[in-house]
């Protein structure tokens, strides 16, 4: 008889890195983000480990139709141990969106937890699909830019994180006007 043992249940941390970028820079900053404005992935990844308290696997779709890849931020990547998925396609192809959707109906079946980093609506079929009562779902934004559908999902179990309020991924404070719950307001932040 043999020794079988089970790998530990792990969290997919899915980047929808294009949208996260653009919220950021339209909705926030009104500017694209400086280097130093951007959030830091390995306290993301950090975080994403810590909530439920389980190894990470972080995956970063990029857009890579152009056939250029950013080297320099895709080696960072693999030094903070995301697997970055560059993915190409024809014009009007929303080719990161697209591989989004397409790995979280492959992880319908998995044993895993899923925290996705985006605002997007165009993944609300599949995210509720996950919310099957066997996984703990969750999705990593500026909460109040998340796409109102999705944040109708929370009913059914979808946990919503803010980026900058829960998982400290920036440097600087952001120039964010949102609702803020009186246990986590902070005068300093306004002095």
């Amino acid at each position: 008889m043999s020794d079988v043992s089970t790998a530990p249940r792990k969290t997919y941390l899915i980047v929808d890195g294009e949208n996260i970028d653009a919220t950021l820079g339209v909705n926030v900053l009104g500017h694209r983000p400086t280097p130093d404005e951007r959030p830091r992935w390995d306290r993301i990844s950090d975080f994403a480990a810590s909530v439920w308290d389980q190894p990470v696997q972080g995956l970063f779709f990029l857009n890579a139709t152009s056939g250029q890849m950013p080297m320099p931020f895709v080696q960072a990547l693999l030094a903070m141990s995301y697997r970055p998925i560059p993915l190409a396609g024809g014009p009007g192809l929303k080719v990161v969106d697209m591989g989004i959707q397409r790995t979280l109906e492959a992880l319908v079946p998995r044993d895993a937890d899923v925290i996705l980093a985006s605002h997007d609506g165009d993944f609300i079929p599949q995210v509720d699909a996950l919310l099957d009562a066997t996984r703990r779902v969750a999705v990593l934004c500026f909460r109040e830019f998340v796409n109102s559908h999705m944040a109708e999902l929370a009913d059914r179990g979808l946990e919503f994180f803010d980026l900058e309020g829960d998982v400290n991924a920036f440097n600087t404070i952001l120039p964010r006007v949102r609702i803020i719950p009186i246990e986590e307001f902070d005068p300093l932040r306004f002095l």
